[in-house]
């Protein structure tokens, strides 16, 4: 694996790479790395010749500066783990080298709907944030196809209209999530929970498999309140859970048994919070 800390320095050599036909993949992340990142890299691997993975933790997109500040860093253990997994590239780039001309007065994207609902609405600024680094890292790599997980739902769908926006020629590919064995997916924040809310964590994954067994046709609301009842019993405070149309992110309120839906979940544990996504079908 090479590590790039440049963008100048990353550009000549996958300059040299699409010279040679390679098809080249790319895993943005933040760090904290687990199975579920090694999944996307994976994942890569078997549909490019070459795979770059960039870790970036992005100050623009926490609307919280105590969670960008409490944000777990573990880079020697996450450069072993890319190494052997026989990833291609690292890019470990610097703030200054992402937003050379500052991180203040950036771009504004028009998200539409995406913008105002779920995460949207509960991290207000969040989905620009991630729009301006990604944005900024697909152009520095300019990668054939980019990976990303299910987990994060509508930031995937946030992505995918970015790219439409942007014009960039990258094809966006979703990966199932990867979750732990009792369900719980896997996420950089769980190493913030201990041991109780580690348990009581398992109860959001719960709480999605229960709509899913038992939403039938007509009115969700009661299905969504015993659901919401599921994580607090387990000591959740909640954000959200939601079923919503699962290419527009409608929230729906009944279901006629044709809709392609998905039920997605926001909660805390004292102060980490976890989102989760299933899909009802």
């Amino acid at each position: 694996m090479i590590l790039f800390k440049k963008t100048s320095d990353l550009n000549r050599f996958l300059l040299q790479k699409k010279q040679e036909r390679l098809a080249i993949g790319f895993v943005p992340t933040m760090g904290a790395l687990h199975e579920g990142h090694i999944s996307l890299i994976k994942a890569s691997k078997e549909v490019t010749g070459f795979t770059v993975c960039s870790i970036f933790v992005n100050p623009t997109q926490f609307n919280d500066p105590k969670d960008f500040e409490k944000y777990p860093s573990t880079i020697e253990k996450d450069i072993l783990f890319l190494e052997r997994n026989n990833t291609d590239v690292l890019f470990l780039p610097s703030v200054d080298e992402v937003y050379p001309d500052g991180s203040k007065n950036l771009e504004h994207y028009d998200l539409g709907y995406l913008e105002t609902i779920l995460e949207g609405k509960y991290r207000p600024g969040h989905f620009q944030g991630v729009c301006q680094v990604m944005q900024r890292l697909l152009k520095i790599v300019r990668p054939h196809h980019l990976f990303m997980g299910q987990k994060d739902y509508q930031q995937c769908m946030v992505v995918k209209k970015l790219i439409e926006l942007t014009k960039l020629e990258t094809a966006f590919h979703t990966c199932p999530t990867t979750r732990e064995s009792d369900g719980l997916a896997m996420s950089s924040r769980n190493m913030r929970l201990n041991e109780a809310e580690r348990k009581n964590a398992v109860a959001i994954y719960d709480a999605l498999t229960y709509l899913k067994k038992n939403i039938s046709i007509g009115n969700l609301d009661n299905l969504l309140e015993d659901a919401k009842k599921i994580l607090q019993k387990n000591n959740f405070r909640l954000d959200y859970i939601e079923i919503a149309d699962a290419k527009t992110l409608e929230i729906k309120h009944s279901y006629n048994g044709k809709e392609q839906l998905v039920a997605l979940a926001a909660a805390f544990q004292d102060q980490v919070r976890l989102i989760d996504n299933m899909m009802m079908e």
